[in-house]
């Protein structure tokens, strides 16, 4: 049998042994097909694609090679009942809608990071999700990756003692400015749009959506999506009391900055996240940091690897008594995120990466959106759930 029948979009039916599990994917750019791939490397039957973009519609179904269902409207997507998971690799700024959809269309779903791009848009995700109790994993893979399982353990241990200060960075190096785009093939323009303010159709826009705040907040949401919620798992942390964030851009055509300070400060501690991409160019295995400086030890956890260095006021050179680096490894985290995905989907447990984990980064990077584009210190009213400057 390649579907399971529903009980109802609320009830949750599991998944027999040696049932396939049916995918639809919505949104099949460069993220896109690198997760139809994946999928189907696990062995999802990715039956269906959508795209409001012809070109990508089009790689997208070259890469399902399944025989897939071609769409370029998701909810037409979401009303075909074969479908069991829908995977979402949209723009930022179109993530909470669809995946509210996708729960309420009673499938479970993988939603790429950042969860959402408003406060209030990640809280109704939240709401959807519990309410048809389907399963939602938010792709923010280090939560099923061994080096970043290891790490929490270390962490979880006492081993670092009481942390006060977290330091972070990613660098890397980008282009001198955004490219000059070609549209190659039919797009709906105001399907891509959505929830967005309404422009006219706009080439530099569509093919460079990352670095416009209308539809994201660049490679400071992108990068620091992973670094936050990699500090609040290990941290135990929850929402951040204020955060002020400031920021330089150089490349030509953007309006966010490809180049950032943000100081999260929380109950018991404060976390600095620096992005910096006019740097020189890092092998990606040395390109971040998260430094957790406790009163035992200091806690280095890298893209592939980890550090511990105990406290020791008489060494000149400091050594680690853990040290794992492991080039090349990180390659899987996300096959493994989506392994995590379908076992949970079979056994209807939470995932590795809730969404309200998700909400928990995705208030800390909307205040530092907010923050950046205002120059204001921005606090967070749990009561209120809302966001104050």
């Amino acid at each position: 049998m390649y579907r399971r029948s529903f009980i109802g979009a609320a009830a949750g039916a599991a998944f027999a042994a040696g049932d396939v599990v049916r995918g639809g994917i919505i949104g099949s750019g460069g993220r896109g097909r690198l997760l139809i791939a994946e999928f189907k490397e696990i062995g999802v039957q990715m039956g269906a694609v959508c795209d409001v973009y012809e070109t990508n519609l089009k790689a997208g179904l070259e890469v399902a090679n399944t025989g897939a269902k071609p769409y370029d409207d998701y909810r037409r997507l979401l009303e075909n009942k074969s479908i069991d998971v829908v995977v979402i690799a949209t723009p930022d700024h179109w993530h909470a809608q669809m995946a509210i959809d996708a729960v309420e269309a009673g499938k479970d779903v993988y939603v790429e990071k950042p969860m959402a791009h408003t406060v209030e848009d990640g809280f109704r995700i939240i709401e959807a999700v519990r309410r048809t109790k389907r399963v939602v994993q938010v792709g923010t893979q280090r939560r099923s990756y061994p080096i970043f399982q290891e790490a929490k353990q270390i962490m979880a241990e006492g081993r670092v003692g009481k942390v006060q200060l977290v330091n972070s960075w990613w660098l890397n190096s980008t282009a001198p400015a955004l490219p000059q785009p070609v549209l190659k093939g039919k797009l709906d323009w105001e399907k891509w749009l959505g929830p967005a303010q309404k422009r006219p159709l706009d080439p530099m826009r569509f093919r460079n959506w990352y670095w416009f705040w209308d539809y994201s907040g660049g490679l400071m949401v992108g990068q620091a999506a992973h670094v936050f919620d990699a500090i609040h798992w290990l941290m135990d942390s929850t929402y951040p009391l204020s955060v002020t964030a400031t920021g330089k851009s150089a490349m030509a055509g953007a309006e966010v900055p490809e180049t950032a300070v943000v100081t999260l400060e929380y109950a018991d501690f404060v976390a600095v996240f620096s992005l910096g991409y006019k740097a020189m160019k890092y092998a990606l295995t040395n390109d971040q940091m998260k430094q957790f400086h406790g009163n035992k030890a200091r806690l280095d956890v890298g893209r592939e690897s980890y550090a511990l260095y105990p406290q020791d006021s008489r060494a000149i050179e400091m050594k680690p008594s853990v040290n794992k680096h492991e080039v090349g490894s990180f390659d899987g985290a996300v096959r493994l995120h989506i392994r995590n995905f379908l076992e949970c989907v079979r056994s209807r447990r939470d995932p590795n990466a809730t969404v309200e984990m998700g909400q928990l980064t995705n208030v800390a990077l909307c205040m530092a959106m907010e923050g950046l584009r205002t120059g204001k210190r921005i606090r967070f009213n749990p009561a209120t759930r809302r966001v104050e400057s």
